[in-house]
């Protein structure tokens, strides 16, 4: 998820040569393609960021059209950013998705365009002062909402070994789970990043791999940490609910466990026939390693996309589709 700054936007809304060095929006282009912004219709992004795909999908709309667009973000940082965008006439709301999407359905809000773009933003990586990365130290914090009180720290220095073997395994995917756990319990306690990363490879023998070995258990700890999957979960139902009739969204993942998760939430709506409030758009997901090569950060991304039906028409959902 990697977010370009507002501030490193020329006047006309296009990103700067330092922005698009920086901060490329992952799958930008495919994005783009299926949420199909224009003039007069309105958008919701729920994981703004730094407002790279906002920006983009703006340029696509009128002069006055910012009026209509809302953007959602949980980090601090990310409301300092997309300053220059609420200046314009954007709507900001400090929140986590699920807490927004349920706000907005309270107010009646209804958007022509929805984009949730998961994991974790680039800056938030690269800031070691964050917490989120392996590869530089930093406190044990790895909050994606400076707000909330429980940090990194807390669920390394104070799980039980069994809870920690399970989020790992569950989370991470990660098959040395009862190991990794079993070496944070007896290391205990930690203090920064590096110091839990060298505990983690060290309890893990054999050949190094082409990744780190503390990515998969980081991985794990932050979904622990940040409710990521249940949010998911929770979040897909509202979403038709967020949508006016022919409104797109469009979902990025990073990984398997959230790809899962919507790709579940998609083949339930193609079973359900003429019952389904969403027809896909994408047949199979898109995938960042093949349509967005140039980006390293889109290896892992995986597009899925659908619209609202407009059901008073009475065209039957998925005409167009194929199965998943």
């Amino acid at each position: 998820m990697s977010k370009t700054p507002p501030q490193q936007l020329t006047a006309a809304g296009n990103q700067t040569p330092e922005a698009q060095r920086l901060h490329v929006p992952v799958l930008l282009e495919a994005t783009l393609r299926l949420l199909a912004p224009k003039p007069g219709e309105t958008y919701l992004d729920l994981t703004a960021g730094y407002g790279g795909h906002a920006s983009a999908v703006l340029r696509g709309l009128g002069p006055d059209d910012a009026k209509g667009v809302t953007l959602v973000d949980r980090d601090a940082h990310a409301e300092r950013e997309l300053a220059p965008l609420v200046t314009s006439g954007a709507r900001f709301i400090r929140s986590d998705f699920l807490s927004a999407a349920h706000q907005l359905i309270a107010e009646g809000q209804r958007f022509d365009m929805i984009l949730a773009d998961l994991g974790v933003s680039s800056p938030q990586v690269d800031r070691a002062e964050r917490g989120f990365s392996f590869a530089k130290t930093g406190p044990l914090d790895m909050r994606m909402d400076q707000r909330q009180t429980r940090t990194l720290g807390d669920i390394v220095n104070h799980y039980a070994e069994g809870e920690l073997a399970r989020i790992i395994r569950d989370y991470g995917e990660e098959p040395k789970a009862k190991y990794i756990a079993a070496a944070i319990v007896s290391h205990r306690p930690f203090h920064t990043t590096t110091e839990l990363a060298e505990v983690i490879a060290s309890s893990i023998h054999g050949r190094p791999g082409r990744t780190h070995p503390a990515t998969r258990t980081f991985q794990a700890l932050r979904i622990e940490l940040n409710n990521e999957l249940e949010q998911i979960e929770e979040l897909l139902p509202l979403v038709p609910k967020l949508l006016r009739p022919g409104g797109r969204v469009a979902i990025i993942s990073f990984h398997s466990l959230e790809d899962r998760i919507v790709k579940r939430y998609f083949a339930e709506q193609f079973r359900m026939g003429y019952e389904a409030e969403l027809r896909l758009l994408t047949k199979r997901p898109i995938s960042g390693a093949t349509d967005d090569v140039h980006n390293p950060r889109a290896r892992s991304a995986k597009l899925r996309a659908a619209a609202k039906i407009k059901k008073e028409r009475g065209l039957p959902p998925h005409a167009d589709q194929g199965s998943q």
